[in-house]
């Protein structure tokens, strides 16, 4: 018997041909990832509205943590390439 083959509160997971676990754990994801395939997978069967919501703040944490670009200072960009400001 696999671990998947178990749920424990409740079956939303088991009506899943493959269990967001699994495939999060099969793909190596990183955390907020595997949230937001958690979330977008079960919410039909138990969270509803509010499970799309946290899906959805998941996604803005991965944004901002991959894509943020907060633009550098004059005096930054000056370091960065070397120059010294007179």
């Amino acid at each position: 018997m696999s671990t998947y083959d178990k749920q424990i509160g409740g079956t939303h997971y088991k009506k899943m041909k493959i269990q967001p676990s699994k495939f999060v754990i099969e793909n190596k994801l990183l955390f907020a990832e595997g949230n937001v395939i958690k979330y977008i997978c079960r919410h039909q069967y138990k969270g509803g509205k509010e499970d799309l919501e946290k899906a959805k703040h998941f996604i803005d944490m991965i944004i901002e943590r991959d894509y943020s670009m907060v633009p550098m200072t004059e005096e930054e960009e000056y370091r960065n390439a070397g120059i010294t400001k007179k």
